[in-house]
């Protein structure tokens, strides 16, 4: 559901607050109170203290176990020049990359309790102090200039339509076809998945935010001050705004990713100067994704990825074009632990449904005890991995015995995740070419316009 037009004379068209929820699903949260902060009916404390949630209340116990506080809600708002700290915060929940940082944070902090006795940690913040963090903890602050404009306007736009589509869940709920869930066939798809305690979270899932650990660099936030309050719009619309790490060539197809709506500005387009032609065809598919072209995020330059990638996406080595190779016992042992369901021996694993890009939205997995069609993108991408394949651009090889009994699978796959929208990679390095901001996020998004609403 698209978001309304916003005007710079409208009074809600300033700069908002947001709620970030940090951790969510612990029985106690750890943290330390840099400085001055006031509680409800309570303050001003700082040190060390411990919440955890007792009978739909939350009690806050300084380090000599003493209760400082207990009620429905803590919101400790933090006095100039105040910080937070959190401990043992999760990043990257279930990819490849999990693990767990310390991480401090500007702004007030809300704790809440949740039904089942866990407690939520949410930072209040305003949304352009928000952004610094974002454009730090998704890409390194060291980026280019211009890549670190373009992911502002982008990170920026994106957080003011997602707000927007909270507010309408329930009218774009009634609008959208369903995930598909039955005997044969699993379709699922995550955006529609609403926050119910806060604004967005603080992981991959929505955006990348690590508080203010990640701000080395003061550029970050000057690339922020510079476009500060300028949005893409289509139509006169905030958009939708995507990205993902690497495309692999060509972006995607939103409703490849996503529910069966097309949006104009989130088609496939050639990460490229020149256009290369879309996949249709499994041989096609095949052709792409065992080739390298020259397009913008195949690069070979390290030091460039060292100024772009932060350092724990820098271990991810190979993103333009990999390969994983599985046992088919493997597989099949990964299939029951992702999926709930025993294929039985494993057969095959036959893609039905391709975008533009190569990647997968339907694909059928086919063993001697059943067979079941899954997708979308990502569903995909956790059904055949301990964590998540990079993409579902793959083309799959697979290695049978002398007896015709198969032996392995090999996973031959391009780009790092969804690929709608901007290619992070792709786009750092056009602006290491010397493209604008605004030529950047035109070539990834066509049809968009750049517009200042506060």
């Amino acid at each position: 559901m698209a978001p309304r037009t916003l005007e710079p004379s409208d009074p809600s068209s300033l700069e908002p607050s947001i709620t970030v929820g940090i951790i969510d699903g612990r029985t106690e949260i750890a943290v330390l109170l840099d400085g001055s902060f006031a509680g409800n009916g309570f303050g001003p404390v700082s040190g060390r203290f411990s919440a955890r949630a007792k009978t739909g209340m939350i009690v806050l116990g300084d380090e000599h176990l003493r209760e400082i506080a207990c009620a429905p809600l803590i919101r400790l708002v933090a006095r100039k020049d105040s910080t937070f700290t959190l401990f043992g915060v999760t990043i990257g929940n279930r990819f490849h990359w999990e693990r767990k940082e310390d991480q401090t944070f500007q702004g007030n902090l809300i704790l809440r309790p949740r039904g089942d006795g866990m407690i939520v940690a949410i930072n209040e913040i305003p949304l352009e102090d928000y952004l610094k963090s974002v454009i730090s903890s998704e890409m390194s602050a060291a980026a280019p200039m211009e890549f670190l404009k373009t992911h502002a306007t982008l990170s920026r736009s994106w957080l003011l339509a997602a707000l927007e589509r909270s507010k309408k869940t329930k009218e774009a709920s009634a609008l959208t076809v369903p995930p598909i869930e039955n005997e044969g066939e699993v379709v699922r798809w995550y955006d529609r998945e609403e926050h119910d305690l806060f604004d967005v979270c603080a992981d991959d899932h929505c955006q990348r935010y690590q508080g203010i650990t990640k701000i080395t660099f003061g550029q970050a936030g000057d690339a922020v001050d510079e476009t500060r309050g300028t949005v893409m719009t289509y139509q006169g619309k905030v958009c939708d705004a995507r990205y993902s790490k690497a495309c692999g060539g060509l972006t995607e197809d939103f409703e490849t990713a996503w529910d069966y709506e097309r949006v104009p500005y989130l088609k496939s387009v050639s990460d490229a100067r020149v256009l290369h032609a879309p996949v249709r065809t499994e041989e096609e598919a095949a052709s792409w994704i065992l080739s390298a072209p020259e397009v913008y995020c195949n690069t070979q330059d390290d030091h460039l990825l060292k100024r772009v990638l932060p350092e724990f996406d820098r271990e991810t080595a190979h993103f333009f074009r990999w390969t994983i190779d599985y046992s088919r016992e493997e597989l099949e042992e990964i299939l029951r632990e992702k999926s709930g369901l025993d294929f039985g021996t494993l057969r095959e694993i036959l893609p039905l449904n391709r975008g533009p890009s190569g990647r997968i939205s339907r694909l059928k997995i086919v063993g001697s005890k059943r067979s079941m069609i899954v997708g979308k993108e990502l569903e995909i991408r956790r059904w055949l991995s301990r964590s998540h394949l990079y993409s579902s651009a793959f083309v799959v090889t697979v290695t049978y015995t002398t007896d015709g009994a198969v032996q392995r699978f090999t996973f031959h796959g391009a780009g790092w995740g969804h690929g709608v929208g901007l290619c992070q990679i792709g786009a750092a390095v056009m602006a290491t070419q010397g493209f604008r901001a605004e030529e950047i996020l035109k070539h990834y998004f066509p049809g968009v316009e750049l517009r200042k609403i506060y």
